[in-house]
């Protein structure tokens, strides 16, 4: 009798320790704790994000009054007016190329302003600094805005969207209030701005040059050389595969399909995909967008770069180096600009330089004074076998260049380039001889 009752009791126990693990197990939830910040591939940043309207500026912007042509490159000047047409309403966007019978006249003829744009800019990424009322817009590149202050009607003003290069010219409208606004705050005081002369190049083309001397400034700076070990972790797909080896003045970064290559001498940082897919079919607009996005990846906007140049052919786009005044700089080795060239769904080559102007010597900073439009055009002129229709633009900006005293520093020394069958050149103040009237 006790047997059996010793038997029940343990039973009875093996029923309740089975009723209670099912009940643990039907009730159970595991605590998962958050992983580490570490498990993650963290998102690489060399410098700061830029929106679309910091990189896709306008440089140059003219008054043309009876005749007369007034102009600035002034960065303040150019973004107040980039702000006043952020706050327009742009609507009846549509194409006038058909209805132009001198886009010339249209774009210099009095009565104009004429905001230049450095680079043909695609409108669908640009209607992100607009504001174009309709939800569907003709797709079209421009280099020029013309807001023109005398054709108008009673209800609206008249602002032209103009591609010089493809010789095509799209029309919209804006309020009479806004137009106003503008001829009252900025077209009645062109006049304090310094005068322009044209220089008819070819039937298609004027170039607008100042007409008397301009007082720049000389910059010295002490370069920062940009981590190198933060590209290659934001450049290549698996940072982690990739070899390094070093020759210098050479770095060398490689993987089984890409390698970079960063040069301390010249100040070039050169990325290379090969294998990437070449038969690339998508618009300006993805070209352009996305080559902004690819540098704002990896917060690549060191300096001030602003948009100059794509080509679809050749899917490569280029950014330029601006110093704080708004003047183009610029380097024959390619440390003035961000390059690159796209496959399909990537990129194939990114070239760019390892190095950011962060700390002027305010201390070595000095006034000069360069030649006017004048006698920078009959430099040009005199040259052997020159073209006219071949000049394409001329500027006044900035080379950039190892110091010669002590090659720590660049120096940004003010200079005229000129760009002349598609390539960039520059007239030094050797080149113009008698003409440097004891500035230096």
């Amino acid at each position: 009798m006790r047997y059996e009752n010793i038997k029940s009791g343990i039973l009875t126990f093996l029923v309740l320790v089975s009723i209670l693990l099912t009940w643990s197990l039907w009730t159970y939830q595991p605590n998962y704790k958050t992983m580490e910040n570490g498990s993650y591939v963290k998102e690489v940043t060399v410098s700061e994000k830029q929106e679309v309207q910091k990189i896709i500026r306008p440089d140059q912007v003219f008054y043309h009054v009876k005749g007369q042509h007034y102009g600035t490159n002034n960065t303040d000047e150019i973004e107040k007016i980039s702000k006043e047409l952020s706050r327009w309403a742009f609507f009846d966007v549509k194409r006038y190329t058909s209805e132009v019978r001198n886009i010339k006249d249209l774009t210099h003829g009095s009565g104009s302003t004429e905001i230049i744009f450095p680079g043909e800019v695609p409108i669908e990424l640009y209607r992100s600094v607009l504001n174009i009322e309709a939800k569907k817009i003709p797709s079209f590149n421009f280099n020029r805005i013309i807001i023109n202050v005398g054709n108008s009607d009673k209800e609206n003003g008249i602002v032209y969207f103009v591609s010089t290069e493809d010789q095509q010219v799209y029309i919209s409208h804006v309020s009479s209030a806004n137009l106003t606004e503008f001829i009252r705050d900025y077209y009645k005081k062109a006049a304090n701005y310094p005068r322009y002369f044209a220089y008819e190049a070819s039937e298609w083309r004027t170039i607008f040059l100042p007409e008397t001397e301009t007082e720049m400034t000389t910059y010295k700076y002490l370069p920062v050389t940009l981590d190198s070990e933060e590209f290659k972790d934001a450049l290549f797909s698996d940072p982690s595969f990739v070899q390094k080896s070093s020759v210098p003045p050479v770095e060398e970064y490689t993987s089984d399909s890409s390698k970079m290559t960063v040069n301390f001498e010249s100040n070039v940082l050169r990325y290379v995909n090969p294998t990437v897919e070449e038969n690339y079919v998508n618009s300006s607009y993805d070209l352009v967008k996305r080559s902004i996005d690819f540098v704002n990846e990896h917060g690549g906007w060191t300096d001030p770069y602003r948009y100059v140049y794509k080509n679809e052919f050749t899917h490569s786009v280029t950014f330029r180096l601006y110093n704080t005044e708004g003047y183009p700089v610029f380097n024959g080795n390619g440390i003035s600009e961000i390059s690159e060239v796209w496959g399909r769904d990537e990129i194939n080559k990114y070239i760019r330089p390892n190095i950011a102007l962060e700390l002027p010597l305010t201390t070595e900073m000095k006034k000069v004074t360069r030649p006017s439009g004048h006698d920078a055009l009959k430099f040009i002129q005199n040259k052997k076998n020159f073209k006219p229709s071949l000049l394409e633009e001329m500027v006044l900006g900035y080379s950039l260049e190892r110091d010669t005293d002590e090659n720590k520093l660049i120096v940004l020394e003010p200079a005229w380039f000129y760009r002349y069958g598609k390539t960039w050149g520059q007239i030094t103040m050797e080149d113009l001889g008698g003409l440097q009237h004891g500035l230096e």
